[in-house]
């Protein structure tokens, strides 16, 4: 992962501020939308946002050389597929 370990833990650290219950409810919302496809994409880019993380990505992450992959790279580890793991 081209992210550094300072970036990746500043981005974990601000998505697991996220309620536990929020996020679990936000999940079960989801599986009810016939319009989610990728639903473990779609809940990890939702809790970002939610986070508060876009002004990060483009402030620190983007002009560090990093994209979304690599930020969905962290976010994989961050939240593995969720029905198995909740964090």
């Amino acid at each position: 992962m081209k992210m550094t370990k300072e970036q990746f833990e500043h981005i974990k650290t601000e998505v697991q501020k996220i309620p536990l219950d929020a996020r679990r409810a936000h999940w079960a919302d989801l599986e009810k939308d016939p319009k989610v496809k990728d639903i473990n994409m779609r809940f990890r880019w939702d809790c970002y946002n939610a986070a508060g993380l876009t002004r990060y990505a483009c402030d620190v992450l983007y002009p560090a050389g990093l994209n979304d992959n690599h930020i969905d790279t962290a976010l994989r580890k961050i939240f593995p597929d969720y029905k198995k793991v909740t964090i």
